[in-house]
């Protein structure tokens, strides 16, 4: 595999770093999505740097990047576009909307009523929107990161289970450290490091980083250990609502670009047991019970995790 110099992923960690300080892992975690062709929520209190983390990486790939501001008066065909008749060719023409990029910030994306929330679902799962009957491809990579405020639920609306379901992980920053906080007072003191951030990736490489995160070897056992994993959230004795088999897809394509991450072109227990609070934690549906006994989904998975066997012989095909 590639030296650490030649580590796509890494690169765009670092790069990210002149932005974002001591949350490496995070960042880590935001490259293995894109990596994956997946999307991240990201739920934090505000002021933690959520917009400038989804910032940092679209300028670090030179992707084009768009922000959506999601308030109650966004509508559907303000993102997925709308047709207007043209006059002078007698036609209807295609006016594309703000989910024409190839990353999108949808901030705040839990203060827009269920019905714009819902034009979201066929961008993220098939790449592609649909308007009037026509259907337009969205250009490639496509990534969706959403934030959202877990403390203010006045003017809200809480995502269905169906749209995050099609969010790849679900990360959230933390405060800084004290140390950490100094560093950014000083790193923000005369401008902000955004404006002079500079990309080191381009839309080819990461297009073909994607395909070569298909192309990792996830043995036989490793596959059986993912579902295992996901299977065991649906008994689970705190769960109503366990994870589907696109959790299984999810976990099983993050592990691969894992896998790329550290240098290797097949995939270990590890990279699996690494993710999957942050892949399946937030597709579950808690018993009442577990709201309770203050159970969270991190809780849930961290018992799966104890309590599904890890395969014990791996070899790389």
């Amino acid at each position: 595999m590639n030296s650490n110099e030649d580590n796509l992923m890494k690169k765009i960690v670092n790069n990210m770093s002149k932005v974002i300080v001591g949350k490496d892992h995070a960042s880590k975690l935001m490259v293995i999505a894109l990596a994956s062709a997946g999307h991240v929520l990201l739920e934090d209190v505000p002021g933690i740097g959520k917009t400038t983390m989804a910032y940092a990486m679209a300028k670090s790939v030179n992707l084009s990047f768009n922000r959506i501001q999601f308030t109650p008066d966004v509508l559907p065909s303000d993102i997925t576009g709308f047709t207007m008749y043209n006059q002078k060719t007698n036609e209807f023409e295609y006016r594309s909307g703000n989910v024409m990029s190839n990353v999108i910030l949808a901030d705040e994306i839990n203060r827009t009523s269920p019905k714009t929330q819902a034009s979201m679902l066929e961008a993220m799962e098939e790449k592609q929107v649909t308007v009037d009957g026509n259907t337009y491809p969205l250009p490639k990579p496509f990534m969706v990161i959403a934030t959202q405020n877990p403390v203010e639920y006045m003017g809200t609306y809480p995502l269905p289970e169906a749209q995050l379901d099609r969010f790849l992980m679900k990360l959230s920053i933390g405060y800084p450290s004290k140390a950490e906080e100094i560093d950014i007072l000083f790193r923000f003191q005369n401008q902000n490091p955004l404006h002079t951030l500079e990309p080191i990736a381009t839309v080819d490489e990461i297009n073909a980083l994607q395909e070569k995160v298909r192309n990792v070897t996830v043995d036989d056992s490793l596959a059986a250990y993912i579902v295992e994993l996901v299977s065991a959230t649906r008994r689970h004795e705190y769960v109503t609502l366990g994870c589907s088999p696109r959790a299984s897809i999810s976990l099983f394509r993050a592990a691969q670009a894992s896998a790329i991450y550290e240098d290797r072109d097949y995939v270990i227990p590890d990279d699996i047991k690494d993710l999957a609070v942050y892949v399946l934690s937030h597709r579950l549906q808690l018993k009442q019970e577990a709201i309770i006994k203050k159970i969270s989904n991190e809780n849930v998975i961290y018992d799966v995790l104890k309590k599904v066997n890890v395969p014990v012989k791996q070899k790389a095909k």
